[in-house]
């Protein structure tokens, strides 16, 4: 064979993220009826909104040329050793926890766990974290997760603001007192999600408060920023005798050896669970919890894990009440947060596992020793220690802080400089002999004194944690936190678990609106770095050159993409997206002097995260229609935009729409809105198709937010974590979020949404390394590629299935919704029967009974190949015809494949079998199916029964036995 000799670039990573290949193009172009992809994009997109150039990008890089480079970067960062505290220390990942779950696909790639049967696993880890949660803080109910310690916050305060009508003095209450010796980043927040709702934010010493009639809550810090730990008992009292709800901002480590804040009295207990195995990572992610009294379990924010049955008796979990609230009580909702950081949340739970209640109690025991005896050499050098009773954090004075602090960054040591001269000084799991030797000696050099021993002060040292608030209580009791303690026993704890869910390791999840799409490796490399992972978000910024360079690159490039003059990387959720690019809007219109600019329209089609985060950014909400076609009804619009042009605010669009159509007449939508004094918003939900071909600037929006984790390939994580960047243009720039510790440079920026400058810092990195090594060409063709696969589908099963709505030349976008609703007059079938039959496929089901109930909602994106999505045709086709054999009277109307899915193998094996269809028409009910099958873990979930007994922490042992019937 002849070889020719030529020196083109490596293989392009767009080859490997985009599945169909040019012969696979050119087949599934034939089954649209598509000449190329060009023709489909121009009977898709509006000629109207399409972009005039292609977008500006850097070159495409390959993976290996992509990481090569992304080291020289990471090396910018300076690998100093982290004190500061302030809620973020350093930990130990365990390697089995790490390699197995953190970096393990299996785990990261999964969906949020709507759909229970293939979801057991995280389910099951889920609660776990929601009884460590419960136990150490010693309230009743937790839910599953936050974004971090200063949102979970603003959520405590908006809990209690939101139960002050049922107290009697308290009805008409406005005011939040809140400790002064809070975390600075985590009062910043509240003061952000205070200033909307009219609530007055008082911060001071809490000996001094007063509890008058217009107080309806209290946030303490336990311990508090400077490390100190008080009893809290007395004020904690006080409070409740006013009608005055309490709220505990507090550290898990800690707890396990202090009393937990339901032992005195705290009605909610909130913080962020970092410190139990999940690297700093510059700010995020990091699971923050949050936990209640029984009497609050309606009003929580977020996501609740419960325990039901399944339809054989056995014990199943599913997410349980507050389960897609927002897309069911929208402006009503508790909370906009519709996901968690569930990712990080099964990492602290595997932490606790691993561990156990002795060895968590060993870590903090050992941390708090090695406070101890820093404590008692600061004593011996003459220092001022500020404290007596604390945990892991020291915080003193009495020495020149430029000479400390430049010694102290010499020897590769950051500490805690206050503005008011003192210093604080933060042990963790870390620390060790080696490390406090040296802070001693940087301790000793600064006021020219010899160096003490360590070995030596150890001798005298003594715990400086106060005897009455020594905790007694056992906690972690339950048999799953003491017998994983073995590398070997915990490694098959983690496969049992991962074996229960279905990810895309195994199958496309073809869920509409969100994207699930390829995550690469190369992509997911950097994240746990030790030089972006080890960072502390407060680290000084000439440490972090190599991070600041990317934040540079990619709001540049996010810029680029949206066609928006700025970019804020600072919101860590995609609903904390669109809460700061409202709030946003906001600023801009008070400075405007139109502050009474209140009114947000929004579209019935939304999702139900505008409007729960317009009526938390201080707006009312008016509903408009869509047409026939899906779009936004034009009519109705300029009704609506008429009745209230003096109080227009905003109006928030997805685009394309939720129903997956380019609606013609965006740009006159957006005009009108502005003709009227409002501003646009677009949710970014649907940005995957629009990348490269159209923009929001294009459309004629002022603000997008982006999720990241749909259209720039953060991983789900099982739901969450996720990134919500927000993108504006220039007259909106001065007012993007500031920050309370890190100066970002913005003189008008509003106040934080999140803890960290900015966000989830560390996860960034896998939207930049897509963008790095895609190019601009190659997410131009990612844009062709998603809507090409979905009309794919369309055709495919458009002869079965009605397609809800399509553009005026009968296209799709990047996602369709199907109309199963028929089914249900003529067969008894409805859309959730689709999604558990699914499963019995080996199929994740396509969103159900969303933006219209009894429909599917089917998003394939640009990364399956025209095998995968043949599959999931075949299996869609092959079900419709299992519902003609009950049309047709051949099959039992209530006794039948789809009523009885998902098929386990518990049900198949057991010796009777009563069906009137085979137990092979059950569970392989295609030929393919069973060489690569997946057996859900459950039957079909009860969720009446989870809802009506609530139990939300782990049962007794013995309902992990499987019951055989």
């Amino acid at each position: 064979m002849d070889i020719t000799i030529h020196l083109d670039p490596q293989e392009r990573f767009r080859d490997r993220h985009i599945s169909p290949g040019q012969d696979e193009t050119q087949e599934m172009l034939k089954t649209v009826g598509a000449a190329n992809l060009d023709q489909l994009i121009d009977e898709t997109i509006p000629a109207s909104i399409r972009l005039k150039r292609s977008i500006t990008l850097p070159a495409a890089e390959t993976e290996h040329v992509f990481l090569q480079n992304l080291r020289k970067t990471a090396a910018q960062n300076t690998l100093a050793r982290s004190f500061i505290g302030m809620g973020y220390y350093d930990t130990i990942v365990p390697g089995v926890i790490l390699r197995n779950i953190l970096e393990n696909p299996g785990w990261y790639t999964q969906y949020t766990p709507y759909q229970a049967e293939i979801a057991q696993g995280r389910l099951e880890a889920l609660l776990n974290f929601q009884t460590m949660i419960c136990e150490l803080t010693g309230l009743p109910i937790a839910n599953a997760s936050l974004l971090d310690e200063g949102t979970a916050a603003g959520e405590a305060m908006r809990l209690m603001f939101g139960e002050r009508s049922k107290a009697k003095t308290q009805s008409n209450a406005h005011t939040l007192l809140v400790s002064d010796k809070i975390h600075p980043q985590t009062l910043d927040v509240i003061i952000t999600r205070a200033e909307p709702l009219d609530i007055k934010v008082v911060t001071g010493d809490i000996h001094t408060f007063e509890f008058s009639e217009d107080v309806f809550g209290l946030i303490l810090q336990y311990p508090d920023t400077e490390g100190s730990v008080g009893d809290y008992s007395n004020i904690t009292a006080t409070a409740h005798a006013a009608d005055v709800m309490v709220s505990v901002a507090t550290d898990l480590l800690s707890l396990t050896l202090l009393q937990s804040p339901g032992q005195w009295g705290a009605d909610v207990a909130f913080g962020s669970a970092q410190r139990f195995g999940v690297p700093m990572g510059y700010g995020g992610p990091h699971a923050a919890f949050f936990a209640t009294k029984e009497e609050f379990k309606r009003e929580i924010p977020g996501r609740i894990i419960g325990v039901s049955v399944d339809a054989q008796g056995n014990t199943a979990y599913r997410m349980a009440l507050q389960t897609r609230e927002q897309h069911i009580r929208r402006d009503k909702a508790t909370s906009n947060i519709c996901t968690a950081q569930v990712l990080l949340s099964i990492l602290n739970s595997m932490y606790a596992v691993y561990h156990g209640p002795k060895g968590l109690r060993s870590i903090s025991s050992r941390v708090h020793s090695y406070a101890a005896v820093l404590y008692s050499g600061l004593k011996h050098l003459g220092y001022t220690v500020h404290h007596a009773h604390f945990f892991d954090t020291v915080t003193f004075s009495g020495v020149e802080v430029s000479s400390l602090r430049s010694k102290a960054e010499a020897a590769g040591f950051n500490f805690r400089y206050y503005s008011n001269g003192s210093i604080g000084i933060s042990v963790d799991e870390s620390t060790n002999r080696t490390i406090l030797q040296g802070v001693l000696n940087v301790l000793s050099a600064a006021i020219g004194k010899d160096s003490l021993v360590v070995s030596e002060l150890e001798q005298g040292a003594k715990s400086c944690l106060p005897e009455n608030l020594l905790r007694t209580d056992a906690w972690l009791q339950h048999p799953v936190f003491n017998q994983y303690h073995s590398e070997h026993e915990m490694l098959r704890y983690i496969k049992r678990l991962e074996n229960k869910d279905l990810s895309l390791a195994h199958s496309m999840i073809p869920l509409g609106s969100c994207t699930m799409k390829l995550n690469a490796t190369s992509e997911m490399i950097p994240v746990t770095w030790p030089e972006f992972g080890s960072l502390h978000p407060f680290t000084p910024m000439e440490q972090t050159k190599g991070y600041q360079q990317i934040f540079k690159e990619l709001e540049g490039y996010l810029n680029e993409v949206t066609g928006f003059a700025a970019t804020s990387l600072q919101p860590n959720s995609g609903a904390q997206g669109e809460y700061a690019g409202l709030m946003v809007i906001r600023e801009y219109l008070k400075s405007k002097g139109e502050g009474h600019r209140n009114i947000c329209v929004i579209p019935s089609s939304a999702h139900g995260t505008n409007p729960a985060s317009a009526v938390m950014a201080g707006m009312k909400v008016v509903v408009t229609a869509c047409d026939e076609t899906g779009a936004v009804d034009f009519e109705d619009l300029k009704k609506k935009v008429d009745q209230h042009k003096d109080h227009l605010a905003a109006f928030m669009v997805t685009y394309p729409s939720t129903h997956g159509v380019f609606d013609e007449n965006i740009r006159e939508v957006c005009e009108l809105i502005h003709q009227n004094g409002g501003q646009v918003y677009m949710d970014g939900a649907n940005m995957n198709a629009q990348v490269g071909l159209t923009s929001p600037q294009a459309i004629g929006a002022d603000v997008c937010h982006l999720n990241l984790h749909k259209t720039f390939c953060i991983p789900h994580g099982g739901g969450g974590p996720g990134m919500g960047p927000i993108c504006v243009n220039a007259h909106l720039a001065p007012f993007l979020p500031g920050h309370a510790v890190v100066d970002l440079g913005r003189s008008e920026a509003m106040h934080a949404v999140s803890s960290a400058p900015w966000g989830s810092a560390s996860i960034l990195l896998i939207s930049y390394a897509y963008i790095r090594m895609m190019g601009g060409e190659g997410l131009t063709d990612a844009t062709r590629y998603a809507i090409l696969n979905a009309n794919y589908i369309k055709s495919r099963l458009e002869g079965h299935y009605s397609i809800l709505y399509t553009g005026k030349n009968g296209r799709v976008a990047h996602e369709m919704i199907l109309d199963t609703r028929p089914f249900k007059q003529s067969a008894g079938i409805e859309a959730e029967d689709f999604a558990k039959r699914l499963m019995d496929y080996g199929f994740h089901a396509p969103t159900v009974s969303f933006p219209v109930a009894g429909t599917l909602m089917i998003e394939p994106t640009e990364s399956e190949s025209k095998a995968e999505l043949d599959r999931f045709c075949d299996a869609m086709i092959a079900i419709r015809e299992e519902i003609r054999l009950i049309e047709n009277g051949i099959s039992d109307k209530v006794d039948n494949p789809l009523k009885n899915a998902p098929h386990t193998a518990q049900v198949v094996l057991q010796e009777e079998w009563t069906h009137p269809y085979s137990r092979r028409t059950a569970v392989y009910p295609l030929p393919w199916v069973e060489a690569r099958k997946f057996w859900p873990s459950i039957s079909r979930i009860n969720n009446t029964h989870g809802d009506r007994n609530l139990i939300c922490i782990c049962p007794p042992i013995e309902a992990y036995e499987t019951v055989m019937n």
